[in-house]
């Protein structure tokens, strides 16, 4: 029997699902809107490797403006594994961001892999597991992010994010099934997050804010809006020791961890700030 010929080309917006579909199987927990949103942060980002006509392989690497790349969804079927098909994908998607610092996140295990193809390690993220209570906030400064203009939202988020990422932004904040809330000090906004329904239960990502109080109130008001005894995710870069603290003070458990590594240098961002991980996916 004839080997079908092995081909690597743009996905389709919709193949982004068969992505989704592969992440939810190796127990990554996507979000339910997840498709929607990462296609909007780049639509040239997402790869598929294919025999003949058989999607056997995905992954993103999505462009932030011009010196920011981020690599995710990096599967191969499992019975096609090793035989090479996943390396030419990664290559091919590696040449789309060349001349750009690359991020990902990627398992312990493939660290080694990583570092080969000029990754280096920065730190851990950690995902935490937990449940909601029927606690909510008292804290004045909690809004609607809704209320305040995108243009404000954007440029805070972008404190935290090493380029421009307003097109994702749009669609992260406003997708079905999501609670999106800020929090503000003087008028003035002091940090946000979004809590979105996923496989199972809801991630809170991101998670930013000025003061670890501030952070405090945000996870509070936001895992408030879900029943109680709700699985609720927390993914905390673990250099933030006040972000761990958090995590721990409401008996939520490590499950997973990642690390986050970078081809050039670990942007310098207000880590001490950042308090959930928007997305392993696209960073």
């Amino acid at each position: 029997m004839t080997q079908q010929p092995y081909s690597i080309r743009l996905m389709h917006r919709e193949e982004l699902q068969i992505a989704i579909a592969w992440a939810t199987a190796e127990g990554w927990n996507p979000g339910l809107h997840d498709a929607e949103c990462f296609y909007a942060a780049d639509s040239t980002g997402f790869w598929m490797g294919l025999r003949g006509n058989e999607p056997i392989a995905t992954i993103s690497a999505v462009k932030y403006g011009d010196s920011f790349g981020f690599i995710g969804f990096y599967i191969v079927k499992p019975e096609h594994r090793g035989q090479g098909y996943g390396m030419q994908l990664w290559n091919a998607a590696l040449n789309t961001l060349s001349s750009r610092n690359i991020g990902l996140d990627g398992v312990l295990a493939q660290q080694q892999n990583y570092q080969k193809s000029g990754f280096h390690f920065a730190y851990r993220n950690i995902r935490y597991e937990g449940v909601s209570n029927s606690e909510a906030t008292n804290h004045p400064g909690v809004v609607e992010l809704s209320t305040i203009p995108l243009e404000i939202i954007a440029a805070y988020d972008r404190l935290f994010f090493p380029s421009d990422r307003v097109q994702f932004l749009k669609s992260w904040i406003n997708q079905p099934d999501s609670v999106a809330l800020g929090i503000l000090q003087n008028d003035i906004l002091a940090g946000y997050g979004v809590l979105r329904l996923c496989h199972r239960g809801y991630k809170i990502g991101p998670l930013f804010a000025d003061q670890p109080t501030l952070a405090e109130a945000l996870f509070v008001a936001l895992q408030s809006r879900v029943g109680a005894g709700t699985p609720i995710y927390l993914d905390v870069p673990e250099i933030n020791r006040a972000a761990v603290n958090l995590a721990e003070k409401y008996q939520m458990k490590r499950v997973f961890e990642t690390a986050r590594m970078y081809t050039q240098a670990c942007p310098e961002l207000p880590y001490d700030r950042l308090f959930g991980v928007t997305t392993f996916e696209l960073g």
